[in-house]
């Protein structure tokens, strides 16, 4: 689903009772390439004060400022509800039960992740490339969202833009570090025609599986190829260097 937000072009999945997400494109920022146009990360090689416009101009459709991460394909989380919390921690997911409190992960090709119970009452956004995913980010962030609400029996997620099934090859590596987890993912795999040892291997479908797996009932996926929609996404890698959209998400202020 497509909108634009105080000026800015976005997409989000179905609405959730108490819960405000989306997830940013590449369009309505002031770069230019490869960043062009709203790159939202300063380590992506773009000018600082190009991000920095870019942030403010973010920064106008959300009712707090963000929790920026600096994401290392981990699958450690944050709860950002802390008093302690640093400006910038070095992990890939948070969770919070303070309404008007903004998580924020960024992709641009890894999937961004947003959870929530059904009542809105807890809420958690992960990053997750293969290792975070083959790693468990998906399901630490859910159970740091059960610590934080207990009383909570009904989940929802929703997937992000990410690289989809048709453009992601791997190596038995990234095969084999999901298949030990688990021998269903393999359905999730197919052997790329003519390139012996590679497969294409399907991210979100992946994501979707150990969510259900975790206990989340109702799963939404955007269904859109970061990789192939080079007019709205930035992709790593199809581009290499290049900009990062941002999952936002927070509950409704008091």
């Amino acid at each position: 689903m497509e909108r634009v937000i105080q000026g800015l072009p976005v997409v989000t999945g179905p609405a959730w009772a108490g819960v405000n997400y989306f997830c940013t494109t590449r369009a309505g920022g002031v770069g230019v390439a490869p960043h062009d146009t709203l790159n939202l990360g300063l380590r992506a090689g773009d000018h600082p004060d190009t991000v920095a416009e870019n942030r403010r101009r973010l920064r106008a459709a959300l009712p707090g400022e963000p929790l920026w991460l600096r994401q290392v394909h981990s699958s450690d989380v944050i709860d950002a509800d802390q008093a302690d919390v640093p400006p910038e921690p070095t992990l890939d997911a948070s969770v919070t039960t303070q309404p008007g409190r903004v998580l924020v992960a960024m992709a641009a090709d890894c999937l961004p992740v947003v959870m929530a119970d059904a009542d809105g009452r807890v809420l958690g956004t992960a990053h997750a490339g293969w290792r975070g995913l083959a790693g468990g980010v998906l399901e630490n962030t859910l159970a740091a969202m059960r610590a934080k609400a207990p009383q909570a029996t009904a989940w929802r997620a929703w997937v992000g833009p990410g690289i989809g099934p048709e453009a992601f090859e791997v190596g038995r590596d990234v095969l084999d570090a999901f298949m030990a987890d688990d021998p269903a993912t393999e359905s999730y795999f197919r052997p790329r025609p003519g390139v012996p040892g590679k497969w294409l291997a399907d991210l979100a479908g992946l994501a979707g599986f150990r969510l259900r797996r975790a206990g989340v009932q109702e799963i939404s996926q955007s269904g859109l190829c970061t990789v192939t929609d080079a007019a709205r996404f930035f992709s790593y890698r199809r581009d290499g260097e290049t900009g990062r959209m941002a999952l936002l998400a927070w509950l409704d202020p008091a």
